[in-house]
């Protein structure tokens, strides 16, 4: 997809994007190919991450569409075959209708998180990135916005953060707002590679307790565990060893892979998401993805999220006539909805972790008994997304 394909050009403005993560980088590709100049600041000494997949839901891939990228991604990626929720023993609480779920809203398709960021980084220019530049403020300068780093100083007509849960961008310019607030759990991720490539997915719910398994299209497993625990422990002798003592027990194949893992491939990250903001801009400035809206990863939807923000910014841009007022519309597209996944996902992650035994058994005995049409349409206002259509007046619509 060219940039015409994307909407009207920027006349040679300049937008700073801080934080080359996945909405970073999105965001990045979608004002690039409108005409803008993009200069990306990214802390972390080279792009990428390792140890982590994602799932990539109908509307995350329709917003990668929408950058040109959909078909690289679903080159590089498994679509998954079954899914659903299990308890420890193996046993089925909901099964996934995997064939109905792509008939109404698409694929769901799995990918590594480096290998996405990898897609993701190719299409932007070379000279766009610097790594290794850390943020420590930003200011007004006239009718320019000043980012201050570790290189010096860059001015911008645009600022976009996307600088993650903890955004110096956000606590910059909406100084007075709630730090990030601990869910309560803490999560381990993993890459996995037992030789034997797995087709079935989805959680495993226990008490207190859950695991979670994404086969990716290289024959690797991303596993992930999640346990209700006080915020900032770290286990003494290593995290896998703590992943094998909660989980070894449970059914097959998760003591194979926890088997197969390695020490230094693990990551455990404690779970917080950001108290809702009243606004997503401010000025010329606007965030996105976690620094935005981070959420617990019980939906799925946090990257997902990212990818319709970058789209739906740039967008927004092309569609009206000044930043501020593209940036307003950005703001009324996206808050809303962002902010209404993130309360779901967080709900579903209270219930997912209730540990006291009566609660829990009732939990999975409602799950037994929902029928999987009714699971599916719940999915209506996450999945149904499409890339927002500027009209030739300048006007957004759905």
């Amino acid at each position: 997809m060219d940039g015409s394909a994307l909407g009207g050009a920027a006349s040679g403005r300049k937008a700073i994007v801080v934080g080359g993560g996945i909405g970073g980088l999105a965001a990045a590709i979608a004002l690039h190919r409108r005409g803008w100049q993009v200069e990306i600041l990214e802390r972390a000494a080279t792009f990428g991450e390792i140890g982590a997949g994602l799932s990539l839901w109908p509307n995350g891939v329709r917003a990668l569409d929408a950058l040109g990228l959909g078909d690289q991604v679903r080159e590089r990626t498994l679509t998954e075959t079954e899914g659903g929720i299990r308890d420890m023993t193996g046993r089925w609480l909901s099964r996934t209708d995997v064939q109905e779920l792509e008939r109404r809203y698409g694929p769901v398709v799995a990918v590594h998180r480096a290998h996405l960021l990898e897609i993701l980084r190719e299409a932007v220019p070379a000279t766009a990135l610097r790594t290794g530049t850390e943020v420590s403020g930003v200011g007004i300068d006239g009718p320019q916005i000043e980012v201050r780093h570790s290189a010096g100083t860059s001015r911008s007509d645009l600022l976009v953060g996307a600088d993650g849960i903890r955004s110096v961008v956000r606590r910059s310019l909406w100084p007075g707002h709630p730090d990030p607030r601990y869910a309560g759990y803490t999560a381990w991720r993993v890459i996995v590679d037992t030789g034997r490539p797995l087709t079935s997915g989805g959680e495993t719910w226990g008490r207190g307790e859950r695991v979670g398994i994404v086969p990716l299209a290289d024959g690797t497993t991303y596993l992930f565990g999640a346990a209700s625990a006080p915020e900032g422990q770290r286990s003494p002798d290593g995290e896998l060893a703590e992943m094998r003592r909660r989980f070894n027990g449970w059914h097959a194949p998760i003591p194979e892979l926890l088997a197969a893992a390695s020490e230094d491939a693990v990551m455990r990250h404690d779970i917080y998401h950001l108290p809702p903001l009243p606004t997503f801009v401010r000025g010329t400035t606007a965030l996105l993805g976690d620094a935005a809206h981070a959420m617990t990863p019980d939906m799925g939807q946090g990257a997902n999220q990212a990818l319709e923000d970058a789209v739906t910014l740039a967008a927004m841009l092309a569609a009206h006539p000044t930043i501020e007022s593209a940036l307003a519309a950005y703001d009324r597209r996206r808050r809303a909805r962002a902010q209404m996944i993130a309360r779901r996902s967080r709900l579903i992650g209270t219930v997912a972790q209730w540990s006291w035994s009566p609660a829990a058994t009732v939990r999975d005995w409602v799950v037994r008994l929902s029928p999987s049409a009714s699971i599916l349409k719940a999915l209506d206002s996450a999945l149904t997304w499409s890339p927002p259509t500027p009209d030739a007046t300048g006007a957004d619509r759905p």
